[in-house]
């Protein structure tokens, strides 16, 4: 099961979600509902609800980019480390996720903005889960499972309205 802590740290985040917790925490539960993976363990993670300045910030200190960007990802352990504490522990801490306010509402419309966000935090998620876009390879098993987590949260929030 996954677990996502959200900490809202940027309050304009408000405009466009009334209540960004349970937005995220009903797209969690439709995922573990249907995903058949990590059904033994808590994996847990927090995501970071944040702005523009923050974010560049963090990709300035972290990753020596001096830019904006969407999303960032602060892995606790490389894949075969998690696969190892998976095995042994019940609830393991994945690590951080950030999400740009600014990025995400650069989409025309509510829906849009709902469905960035959520293609975000399953991107930063499967980063977290040890994936990775480096190569072709990487890139095309990470792109599927994305697909794959964002069509069953798109296909049950669509069959629950």
């Amino acid at each position: 099961m996954i677990k996502i802590n959200v900490i809202l740290n940027n309050i304009s985040w408000k405009k466009y979600l009334k209540d960004p917790n349970s937005f995220i925490d009903r797209k969690v539960k439709l995922l573990n509902k249907k995903n058949k993976l990590y059904k033994k363990n808590t994996l847990i993670c927090s995501l970071l609800l944040s702005g523009d300045k923050e974010i560049k910030n963090l990709n300035k200190k972290f990753r020596k980019k001096n830019k904006s960007t969407d999303v960032l990802s602060f892995p606790f352990y490389e894949k075969n480390q998690l696969n190892n504490k998976i095995r042994k522990e019940k609830e393991v801490y994945l690590g951080d996720i950030i999400i740009n306010l600014s990025q995400v509402r650069n989409k025309d419309q509510k829906v849009k903005f709902k469905e960035e966000l959520n293609k975000l935090w399953i991107h930063g998620l499967l980063h977290l889960l040890g994936y990775d876009h480096k190569s072709n390879t990487q890139n095309f098993k990470m792109q599927k499972l994305e697909n794959k987590f964002f069509y069953l949260i798109k296909k049950n929030a669509q069959s629950n309205s």
